[in-house]
């Protein structure tokens, strides 16, 4: 059954490209961007989504891609930079992308109180809310958004159903897929009658993603941490630029070198354990070797720091998917999967592997700094090499699927050193656009219990798989349950 919808999928697909580029692309190229009509060819998750928004009908897809590749030709979606931005309008705070939602989707806040009605300005915003889209677009590639539309202190001046239409149209004709929901937050009585518009723009099908809330109830579709004080919420991020909104990610704890105080004592149950965990998988005669290697009380210098990283691997399973980046190849390639109970596998692994002929930095960021430890978190890879990280949560708080990583990496030159201050100080010099970005996001794995006869029958093969093949065995299974005739 599976394999018969990735078949019909592959041929509505098909399809969609060879009409497109038939009827449309050859009578209105002038109308395109030929940077669009070449990814149209090459990216099969961006044909889906908009076919997936007209329910695979073929007819209904190709008219809407004609309408957003000519908005995407006439916005110049491509081209848009920081500097195709007005400074002011940057400053003001009024748009931006900033925190998640319950379901681990990104908040993209409209401030509606900074924007006043302005034939002059309209523009002007149209192209900061395509800017914020595409830039998220291309970094998350059809990971949802929940747009937060905060109407407090809004007023009637502030009133511009041009741009909530145009805001509507971004969602529903040029980045389908991609809008989770739209949380309306304390929206004053004297915009009801607008908001029965904005209904009909959206449509019977996507009227359900509209949650209209106040103070009392917004926190049931975001968490008090991501939500301003005004929300009833705890978060004390403020707006400022610059620089740009860098999605929340800041340091892990536990960079490279001992761990200090109050997580030492958990650091070394940890390696204690890792160890044993180890020592179950690796022949008697390696054992006394591998006890010296988890010796908390050694001096970390890098080469014993690695050894130590590599025997720990060896109780790991690789993840399974891989993203292939310009530098790094990296493991896996969208999801860190972690056990969602005690006796399950808290910790996650990360493996990059160096696919240039150089010295490749890199370090993790993550937008809780406080929930995780992540090592080797700053540190380089040789050519051809590879390096493990574990990711495992501190203390025994709770992973999110709101948590994100950002793997950071730069070329560094031949003769540059890599100890941790010459680290440091590349970090500080190398040009932005030097660095490759990838992010990771958290997924739980919830306890799997055999469900059906096949599950039981394979459940002794379990404990050997990772998280990532358990929860992608499940999956199946579900899958394959639901999918066939009743």
């Amino acid at each position: 059954m599976a394999e018969c919808q990735a078949q019909n999928k592959a041929k509505l697909i098909s399809d969609v490209r060879r009409r497109f580029e038939a009827e449309y692309v050859t009578d209105k190229s002038d109308k395109y961007d030929l940077r669009d009509v070449e990814r149209l060819q090459h990216d099969d998750n961006w044909v889906e989504s908009y076919l997936c928004w007209r329910h695979n009908v073929v007819d209904e897809t190709l008219k809407m891609l004609d309408e957003s590749f000519q908005w995407r030709k006439e916005m110049s979606v491509n081209d848009l930079t920081e500097a195709s931005i007005p400074r002011w309008l940057l400053e003001i705070g009024g748009i931006y992308l900033h925190g998640y939602d319950k379901e681990g989707n990104k908040l993209f806040w409209i401030r509606v109180k900074y924007h006043i009605k302005d034939q002059k300005t309209i523009m002007d915003k149209k192209k900061l809310i395509a800017f914020w889209l595409e830039r998220y677009a291309k970094r998350e590639n059809g990971k949802p958004v929940t747009v937060m539309f905060d109407l407090s202190e809004t007023g009637i001046n502030s009133i511009d159903m041009d741009f909530v239409r145009f805001i509507i149209n971004c969602f529903k004709v040029y980045y389908p897929k991609y809008l989770s929901k739209m949380v309306i937050f304390d929206m004053p009585w004297i915009m009801n009658a607008a908001f029965k518009i904005v209904k009909s723009w959206l449509g019977p099908e996507a009227v359900s993603l509209l949650k209209f809330t106040s103070k009392n109830d917004v926190q049931d579709y975001v968490s008090v941490e991501y939500l301003p004080l005004h929300m009833g919420g705890t978060d004390p991020f403020k707006y400022s630029y610059p620089p740009l909104v860098d999605d929340d990610f800041q340091t892990p704890l536990c960079e490279n070198g001992p761990i200090a105080s109050e997580d030492e004592a958990s650091s070394k149950e940890d390696i204690e354990s890792d160890g044993k965990e180890t020592l179950e998988t690796i022949p008697n005669e390696e054992q006394t070797a591998l006890l010296k290697k988890v010796n908390i009380n050694e001096p970390t210098f890098k080469a014993e720091e690695n050894e130590k990283v590599d025997s720990k691997m060896k109780a790991f399973k690789k993840p399974l998917s891989v993203f292939k980046g310009p530098l790094l190849h990296i493991s896996p390639a969208e999801e860190l999967y972690f056990g969602s109970t005690e006796s399950e596998e808290k910790k996650a692994l990360i493996t990059l592997t160096n696919v240039t002929k150089n010295i490749v930095a890199f370090k993790v960021r993550t937008t809780a700094p406080e929930k995780y430890r992540v090592k080797p978190s700053n540190s380089s890879c040789d050519p051809g090499a590879s390096v493990d990280i574990v990711v495992s949560p501190h203390g025994g708080l709770t992973v999110s699927a709101q948590d994100r990583f950002l793997i950071m990496a730069a070329e560094m030159e031949q003769s540059s050193g890599t100890g941790p201050a010459e680290l440091t100080q590349f970090w500080k010099e190398v040009p932005r656009n030097k660095v490759m970005e990838h992010r990771l996001r958290c997924h739980i794995v919830e306890s799997i219990k055999p469900t059906t006869l096949t599950l039981k029958h394979h459940a002794f093969n379990m404990s050997d798989k990772t998280s990532e093949e358990l929860y992608l065995q499940f999956a199946t299974s579900r899958r394959e349950t639901d999918c066939s005739p009743p």
